[in-house]
């Protein structure tokens, strides 16, 4: 992790994940994105039902993401998948939260959105939650020509287009997979998992985050 005279309570930047991350896992929100991943498979990719959970692991493991694998092997049209999975009525998921925007307006640097998203998901997530005010910009799937974190390409190529040192910045995500490029480039990382019990180290440097409310005394704490 970087040294010299950088104090990490007060970082430049923060890069925030989006789903499950700004807004409870269980509001069940992904999980409807989840349900029309399937759904797009097996009725308009014309994947069997039976091969559809298969066919996911395995392009999530070999691609990154479900949309990867279908570019190469099934040449869907990537703004047409975004579209479709992320066709979902935003009230009956998500309250808006104008106490984390005051918590997130109270944060040191900058705050950015890092997710492999779409763009327009993304923002109207935000708008919904009352958090737009809240971030720099958003770093979507599609900014990266449909790349998805945990390619390191795209981190090295974020930093460089926000003009900052990683080892002055922190990430948040609730996938250990999605940090372990951010943690390699020097950043401080975060594990959004509130279901843990214990507030220790994960692998690496990498720490886990019960809340948000906890990120003040837990980014005071970073060494």
């Amino acid at each position: 992790m970087g040294g010299g005279l950088f104090k990490m309570s007060e970082p430049d930047f923060i890069l925030f994940d989006l789903d499950n991350t700004l807004y409870p896992r269980d509001c069940g929100l992904f999980d409807r994105v989840d349900f029309l991943i399937n759904r797009y498979l097996a009725e308009i990719v014309n994947i069997p039902t039976v091969e559809v959970d298969r066919l996911r692991r395995s392009y999530l493991e070999n691609y990154g993401t479900t949309l990867n694998g279908l570019i190469v092997h099934h040449q869907v049209d990537p703004h047409h998948y975004l579209e479709y999975v992320h066709d979902v009525r935003l009230a009956d998921y998500l309250v808006p939260n104008p106490d984390l925007a005051i918590l997130l307006s109270e944060l040191p640097g900058k705050k950015y959105i890092f997710s492999n998203a779409s763009r327009q998901h993304c923002l109207r997530v935000l708008d919904y939650l009352g958090l737009n005010e809240s971030f720099v910009a958003v770093f979507d799937i599609n900014y990266f020509n449909f790349r998805p974190k945990p390619a390191a390409a795209i981190y090295r190529e974020l930093i460089t287009d926000i003009k900052v040192r990683p080892e002055n910045g922190v990430m948040i995500d609730d996938m250990l997979v999605n940090l372990e490029p951010a943690a390699a480039l020097g950043m401080a990382t975060f594990h959004y998992n509130p279901s843990a019990t214990l507030l220790v180290p994960l692998s690496g440097d990498t720490r886990q985050l019960n809340s948000m409310w906890q990120l003040p005394q837990l980014l005071a704490d970073l060494p």
